[in-house]
């Protein structure tokens, strides 16, 4: 009897103990700074390393696996219980006991390595001087990124097409990158697997992800799909998750930095040509209609660069995988996702990943 209480009570304890710190983080700021600049970097340098050490996704296969438990085993148990009269409670038992220690790995998992994140003081104000930037400055900002991204795209390989195509060994680059990067910013010091494709990748295309982290694996993961030139600014923004940096704007910014900060002519276009994207579709939502005739200045190359996620015959090509429509899952996805980081605390949801652009302000025009 004292065997079978164990059971539960070990994981059960777990989880109120993952309730508890998760509590702690909520309301002292000190303490989820503590973890993720003191404990964090100890946890994620090391499972990283083991989880880099399968040539594929493991997060990928334990989510695989969790589903395939789902739909065998809650069938199986039913059958089980309704055939083996003599040995219900034994049956019960066995699929309560496993539950619960799968419900603890996932509360363990996405507390440590992913929710506490959310509450310790963000990359920005660690690093960068905000303040209330001026239409003018957004202008000047548009039109520097546009003329540094012109520059840049008469540098890097073209295709028959006169696109950009990457030439770059891309793992160690980004690599190399965020190393770089962390000469000024420590927190991104550290061990860097290399970054992992998705099996699914047809998926996440679906789902109109580039890249996904999984916390319960602590990998850098990429769609496998999608056109090459946004590997690099995708793995340093997963890569930026591994360093305890969660919110998707500061991701995305600490991408940029690194980007541009490569010895790689490749890597930086990519930055530049991503964050003239973000500020691009900042001027035309807000309006600044005085900005607009910049955009006449975007040489033909960076236009036939730019907002390209998918090959442009991808759709066509990929119909027969689709076995729930498209629109469904990108609208769950998306639901999912501004969910999560509501209740993480960002009202904004979905659109933080727009304050990229904020970001960006602050660093090309600091407060002094």
């Amino acid at each position: 009897m004292l065997k079978l209480k164990k059971r539960y009570i070990i994981p059960i304890s777990i989880i109120i103990l993952m309730v508890v710190i998760h509590i702690t983080a909520r309301f002292s700021t000190g303490f989820a700074d503590f973890y993720v600049m003191k404990i964090f970097p100890v946890i994620t340098n090391t499972f990283s390393f083991i989880s880099g050490l399968f040539p594929f996704s493991l997060g990928e296969i334990m989510i695989i696996a969790g589903l395939l438990a789902v739909i065998i085993g809650i069938p199986l148990t039913v059958i089980l219980l309704i055939v083996r009269k003599n040995s219900r409670k034994k049956t019960a038992g066995i699929f309560l006991t496993s539950a619960l220690w799968i419900i603890t790995f996932i509360a363990v998992t996405e507390n440590m390595n992913c929710f506490i994140m959310y509450q310790c003081t963000p990359f920005s104000e660690r690093y960068l001087n905000s303040k209330e930037h001026t239409r003018d400055e957004l202008i000047s900002l548009y039109s520097a990124l546009i003329d540094k991204t012109n520059e840049l795209s008469l540098e890097v390989p073209r295709d028959k097409d006169n696109r950009f195509y990457i030439t770059a060994d891309i793992d160690s680059e980004a690599k190399k990158a965020m190393k770089k990067a962390s000469e000024k910013y420590p927190q991104l010091s550290g061990y860097y697997p290399d970054a992992k494709p998705i099996m699914f990748s047809y998926f996440m295309s679906q789902s109109n992800l580039s890249g996904i982290y999984f916390p319960f694996s602590l990998e850098s993961n990429y769609n496998d799909d999608m056109v090459k030139t946004n590997l690099p600014g995708t793995i340093c923004h997963e890569y930026a998750h591994l360093k305890g940096v969660i919110q998707e704007d500061e991701a995305n910014f600490i991408s940029f930095i690194a980007t541009i900060g490569s010895d790689n002519k490749e890597f930086q276009y990519c930055g530049y040509l991503e964050a003239l994207e973000y500020v691009h579709n900042q001027i035309y939502e807000t309006k600044i209609t005085e900005a607009y005739s910049l955009t006449d200045n975007i040489s033909d190359e960076v236009s036939r660069d730019w907002f390209r996620f998918m090959p442009d015959d991808y759709w066509e090509k990929n119909k027969k995988k689709e076995i729930i429509p498209t629109k469904t899952v990108s609208t769950v996805s998306e639901s999912a996702i501004d969910t999560n980081i509501k209740i993480n605390g960002r009202e904004e949801g979905i659109d933080t990943y727009s304050h990229m652009v904020d970001l960006l302000l602050d660093y090309y025009f600091p407060d002094k």
